[in-house]
């Protein structure tokens, strides 16, 4: 239960108690997702019952891809929805063809990420550099820069890579694998966007030659024969942000005990998700057609960090490839905000100014997540911003007293200091910052 509570925020909305709902009241909410792994804690709230014990009903309503998610969110065909991470920052900053400002209030999770190359492609890489097949994801990167020079050399065309939306972890996962190897995405490859549902598709007909997205695509991808994972995001950011829970200001202005009682049902979920014994009982949830579909031995494997990665039967074992709740994993850190923020500038989506860094900041919002858990059980984060990419465990503070978080260190070692936001773009040998033309700014 949540303490009751009419602190505004920022832009002034504020929660009420949720004593407003009566319990013999089942409010409605509906939430719409794209099938994908991180969508366990919305499933979970609901078929659980942690929704129903706050007094909601959550109707979850399944689509195809995350420019439906934003535009049926702003036209109010959604109250809520499973989205992007970067996907919020960028309606703050106002990018994109449809920025419908957009709050978020709850991390869904971390974890899910996977890069994955066509196999032809991947032993391409083997046969130029010599990879055996468990190489590191930069010494993969390395050899993928081997190949494309070689491609270029012979007169080939540009490999295609796809992700899944411009304002996408995804797209700055996938820019940030390549560019550690010395990779110019803009310049060396071709970036298209496909739905995570298509992707696999996409390189069995041979449209793409790899892509980036959550689970299980990539793995479906590998059982189908067509792909290999050459990173995960626990290579690339072990602690980045994936999924949100993307709120429309309105709908929090005018609803705040829902959104209250939202945020209360959705971080007990997230803690019966992390419980291992709970993973079967999930994963049979998440294979049902109406959620993600597909194979509950392929979705239960991932939900246990088994993942085959080649076609050959190679696997490997990626520990906490999904997080759910613990380490804080749901508090919407606002340095997480800028640090997206910083991707956006690094490849030209947004310019690098104060207004727009603040706009940015603007988007995640730890003071809804406090106020709706104040006085629960929850370690309640007291900073709203720390270092992230660490190399060493660091201690933050917490209303439960001090929380240790593990090094999440980035794949080329730079760590990012909110307050030095500027330098930290200007330092990657591989960068475009713009004026903020908005050429990512097409769909």
């Amino acid at each position: 239960m949540t303490a009751r509570s009419t602190m505004p925020g920022p832009d002034g909305v504020r929660l009420a108690g949720p004593a407003a709902i009566r319990p013999d009241q089942n409010r409605i909410v509906r939430v719409g997702f794209i099938p994908l792994l991180d969508i366990a804690v919305l499933v979970a709230a609901e078929e659980q019952g942690f929704a129903a014990r706050e007094g909601l009903s959550l109707q979850l309503i399944r689509d195809v891809s995350w420019a439906n998610i934003r535009d049926r969110l702003a036209f109010h065909q959604f109250d809520v929805a499973h989205m992007l991470a970067p996907m919020a920052v960028a309606s703050c900053v106002g990018l994109g063809s449809n920025p419908s400002p957009t709050l978020a209030p709850f991390v869904l999770g971390r974890g899910g990420n996977a890069i994955t190359l066509s196999v032809g492609l991947y032993r391409d890489m083997q046969a130029l550099a010599g990879l055996g097949g468990t190489e590191d994801a930069l010494t993969n990167a390395r050899a993928l820069a081997q190949v494309i020079a070689a491609r270029r050399e012979a007169g080939q065309r540009p490999l295609v890579f796809a992700m899944t939306y411009p304002f996408s972890s995804h797209n700055y996962e996938f820019r940030y694998f390549m560019a550690a190897a010395g990779i110019d995405p803009d310049r060396d490859v071709t970036m298209t966007v496909v739905p995570p549902p298509l992707t696999a598709d996409a390189m069995a007909a041979g449209a793409i030659d790899g892509f980036c997205v959550n689970a299980p695509w990539n793995m479906i991808a590998v059982e189908r024969g067509v792909g290999r994972v050459v990173a995960v995001k626990a290579d690339i950011w072990p602690a980045a942000p994936e999924k949100v829970l993307g709120v429309r200001p309105d709908w929090a202005e005018s609803q705040p005990e829902t959104l209250s009682r939202l945020i209360v049902a959705l971080d007990a979920a997230a803690r019966w998700c992390d419980v291992p014994e709970n993973r079967p009982t999930l994963a049979a949830m998440l294979a049902e057609p109406g959620y993600v579909g597909g194979s509950p031995a392929l979705i239960g494997s991932l939900l246990t960090d088994r993942f085959l990665v080649d076609p050959d039967g190679t696997l490997r074992d990626i520990p906490n490839y999904l997080t759910f709740h613990r380490e804080a994993a749901n508090f919407p850190w606002i340095s997480e905000a800028l640090w997206l923020f910083s991707q956006m500038a690094r490849w030209g989506q947004a310019p690098l100014t104060p207004q727009a860094i603040e706009r940015a900041a603007s988007a995640y919002r730890p003071d809804l997540y406090r106020q709706a858990l104040a006085g629960s059980s929850t370690p309640l984060p007291l900073a709203d911003r720390k270092v992230e990419g660490s190399p060493v465990a660091i201690e933050i503070e917490t209303t439960a007293g001090p929380m240790r978080l593990p090094a999440a260190p980035f794949l080329d070692g730079r760590a990012f200091e909110p307050d030095r936001i500027v330098d930290y773009v200007a330092g990657f040998p591989v960068t475009h910052p713009t004026s903020g033309s908005g050429r990512h700014d097409l769909l």
